[in-house]
């Protein structure tokens, strides 16, 4: 009896240049049709038959047809399970691996026992921060990593560096964001505030507060203490 290996093996191999071809078709036709679209980092199939994933920019995904003679920008919604795809996927390529923060950049807030984490990137003159921060007061035992990530212009900027060079940055923050109080004018190096301008830019984070979870799930926006408390209590590193 003949095997069905080698069978097996021809179209396994079939199957995966068919596959290369077809992306390579769609990333030459958009890529001549719209010579504006970023970069494409990846083509893939998605659930729906004769639909493909087109992702850019890392993180923004678009979808087109086998031949890419159309772009449809939306969300895919399975409506059997009733899930966004869409909303997963990029959730999936937004996370941020806990281990790859910038720690030493950071300076921590410590509450209760501090056995649970979170980092949370925030800019001192951001309305939303402190009402986070206000809010976050609520939530116990945890150790907050606080990224200063001035984004606001340049009076974020001196503020920040004030919190950093502070005696007691913990304080000082907070003092300014809970209780109004104005970070004294302190001078030291301050390129960690920099430097976390920089990591928020390469790791997409465009808005204040952004929140990051030990499991890399990634919050924007200022988040009520109830949903804080859900994420840490399903985060799991």
């Amino acid at each position: 009896m003949t095997s069905i290996k080698p069978f097996l093996l021809t179209l396994l191999a079939a199957l995966s240049l068919g596959a290369a071809a077809q992306e390579a078709t769609i990333r030459k036709n958009l890529a001549e049709r719209l010579p504006n679209l970023p970069k494409i980092d990846e083509v893939s199939k998605t659930p729906m038959p004769g639909v493909y994933e087109v992702r850019v920019n890392h993180s923004e995904i678009f979808y087109t047809d086998e031949q890419g003679n159309y772009l449809i920008q939306g969300s895919m919604i399975d409506t059997q399970a009733r899930v966004d795809l869409t909303e997963q996927r990029i959730e999936k390529l937004s996370a941020i691996a806990f281990k790859d923060l910038p720690l030493k950049d950071a300076f921590t807030i410590v509450r209760g026992n501090g056995k649970r984490k979170m980092a949370v990137f925030s800019d001192p003159n951001c309305g939303f921060c402190k009402r986070f921060e206000r809010d976050l007061m609520k939530v116990d035992n945890v150790t907050v990593h606080m990224f200063l990530y001035p984004v606001l212009g340049a009076d974020s900027t001196e503020k920040s560096r004030n919190v950093w060079c502070a005696k007691d940055k913990a304080k000082a923050y907070l003092d300014w964001m809970v209780r109004d109080v104005t970070p004294p004018a302190a001078s030291c190096d301050a390129a960690a505030v920099a430097r976390n301008v920089e990591f928020g830019k390469k790791a997409r984070i465009t808005g204040t507060p952004t929140i990051v979870f030990a499991d890399g799930s990634r919050v924007p926006g200022a988040i009520d203490s109830a949903r804080v408390e859900k994420f840490l209590t399903e985060a799991k590193p």
